[in-house]
């Protein structure tokens, strides 16, 4: 089955992405080995140069927008640079958007979570129970003895996955099924946005209960006409996807 031209780029982009973030989870795994990694800001110094060439690849392989985004931080001196990591890890809200601090310091948190290094970050109900992340995806799968598929979301900077109540807001919790509505596709038929008409935002859902083979990464990227539908909607995502959306 061919590929909607609208998802091509990202898939092909996003694919290159997670390779290239591979191999500087490696890179920053055999750096731990020399001298342990803390779990802060202390260690973003021993990660800038490692952190260069996913910004040469965003600038020279990402869309529009992030690629002028790359750019500009390429021109940053050390001290800018890591204060922009700063205050992505900060986790303050106007800092949430930032898709490029995420790319860069998501191979970090991959290995800090593989090697049980607790991070130096704040946590709060809704986000990652390891390290404060927001969720990037849900996903619904059976599990033994249960009534109905539970409800999971994933991190979007270290890739956890926890369980979450299957009918609130990871956003502003709100409970009332009501004010929580879910819209699907005929084309992305295990797809849902799980929205929340409190605080307009919304999570990708990917329904494993009906068919466990699917990657969360791969079909949030396939079903990237759902995140356009959900804009014009006037609901926002909670974490921007793989896409940047």
């Amino acid at each position: 089955m061919g590929v909607a031209p609208v998802v091509a780029e990202p898939l092909t982009f996003a694919a290159k992405l997670f390779r290239l973030q591979g191999r500087v989870a490696a890179a920053v795994a055999a750096r731990h080995v020399d001298a342990p990694l803390t779990g802060g800001p202390a260690d973003f110094p021993r990660l800038l140069d490692l952190l260069d060439p996913l910004l040469d690849f965003a600038a020279n392989d990402g869309p529009p927008e992030l690629a002028e985004a790359a750019r500009a931080r390429q021109a940053d001196e050390p001290d800018t640079a890591l204060a922009r990591l700063g205050v992505y890890w900060s986790g303050e809200r106007e800092a949430a958007d930032d898709y490029l601090s995420r790319a860069l310091l998501r191979p970090y948190c991959e290995d800090l979570a593989r090697l049980r290094v607790t991070p130096e970050r704040a946590r709060r109900e809704g986000r990652c129970p390891f390290c404060g992340g927001a969720p990037i995806v849900s996903f619904r799968k059976d599990l033994p003895e249960s009534s109905g598929a539970a409800r999971y979301l994933t991190c979007g900077l270290c890739g956890t996955d926890w369980l979450f109540n299957r009918i609130r807001c990871p956003s502003c919790f709100e409970e009332d099924p009501a004010k929580l509505p879910s819209f699907q596709s005929e084309a992305h038929k295990g797809v849902r946005i799980e929205a929340c008409e409190t605080c307009r935002r919304y999570v990708k859902s990917i329904d494993l209960s009906l068919d466990a083979r699917p990657l969360p990464e791969v079909d949030d990227l396939v079903s990237l006409a759902m995140d356009l539908w959900a804009l014009e909607q006037g609901f926002t995502r909670i974490e921007p996807g793989w896409a940047g959306i």
